[in-house]
């Protein structure tokens, strides 16, 4: 069966061509039925208050950090998007004293413009908000060597290999309006992927790369990142993909909902729960991954009807 066209932008695949039988149902789901989504592979959790969410999200930083021993360095992936984490984690660095000098950061994306990732100084550039929030609130005995902060700029290929050199403990994330995590967004539709998209085996042979962004993901950033100035959002991002995703031992992802809304949340914690992977909706993929967790700021998780505002 030909596969529905997309409501928002017509060129590329998104979930608005999944199934209008599946897309219904999911929009019926309870806050209840939460509960029941978890199964082995997948756990679903959930936080009452935003300051017991951030603080939970910090402390996957610090859990993993004292992890690495000389003999087998280890670390953390994190986004940016959410932030509230990154100035807590310096804060419990810096109050336990906890050394990380064979501890490892992996950002996960970066701006792309005029080919290249932009530089620390790009008022959007995530490595700039990582090292600001974080990493330069660190006490300068604590903080790991520049050398363990992996940033996806200049040699992609390089910044992939460095998830052979130590343990990925967890691959942090949040989840975009577009069911990405990271940049790892829906593919245009054209070419090969005109009427079907990519099958699951082959999205998830995608590593670190430079993307076309979504029309959907530069409108969310816009809003979020730039009051709404879409001019400043690049048209093209460095991400870290599947690949080293898969080399990560846990997936987590945290819904604080911000950046995604009732709907959205429903869809990607159904289709992992119920094994659907989706190339149209990338965060579905993570159905496949042997340890995926989602934190839900229960508050958000919210309704999906009719409301005039």
């Amino acid at each position: 069966m030909t596969r529905a066209i997309s409501k928002v932008a017509p060129d590329w695949w998104d979930f608005t061509t999944l199934n209008e039988d599946l897309l219904r149902d999911v929009a019926k789901l309870k806050e209840k039925d939460f509960k029941q989504l978890s199964r082995p592979g997948f756990t679903v959790h959930f936080y009452e208050t935003l300051e017991e969410f951030y603080t939970a999200e910090a402390l996957e930083y610090i859990r993993a950090w004292q992890l690495a021993t000389p003999d087998k360095p280890a670390g953390i992936c994190g986004p940016v998007g959410p932030t509230e984490q990154l100035p807590l984690v310096a804060r419990m660095v810096n109050d336990l004293g906890v050394c990380l000098k064979y501890a490892h950061f992996w950002g996960m994306d970066e701006w792309v413009k005029n080919g290249k990732p932009v530089g620390i100084d790009h008022p959007l550039s995530f490595a700039r908000a990582d090292m600001a929030m974080c990493f330069n609130r660190i006490d300068r005995k604590l903080r790991p060597p520049k050398e363990n902060i992996h940033f996806p700029s200049g040699d992609l290929d390089a910044y992939s290999r460095t998830y052979d050199e130590a343990r990925c403990v967890v691959m942090q994330g949040g989840q975009g309006e577009v069911k990405h995590w990271a940049f790892n967004d829906p593919l245009p539709r054209k070419g090969r992927y005109k009427n079907e998209p990519p099958t699951p085996e082959e999205y998830l042979k995608l590593k670190t790369r430079v993307v076309d962004l979504h029309p959907w993901t530069k409108i969310q950033n816009a809003r979020t990142s730039g009051g709404g100035n879409i001019l400043m959002v690049p048209d093209q991002a460095a991400t870290v993909g599947p690949v080293e995703t898969w080399k990560s031992e846990r997936v987590s992802i945290w819904h604080a909902g911000t950046h995604d809304n009732p709907f959205g949340l429903r869809l990607t914690a159904f289709m992992i729960s119920k094994n659907l992977p989706d190339s149209s909706t990338p965060m579905s993929l993570l159905a496949l991954h042997p340890d995926v967790h989602f934190h839900f700021y229960r508050p958000a998780i919210g309704t999906v009807e009719a409301e005039m505002h």
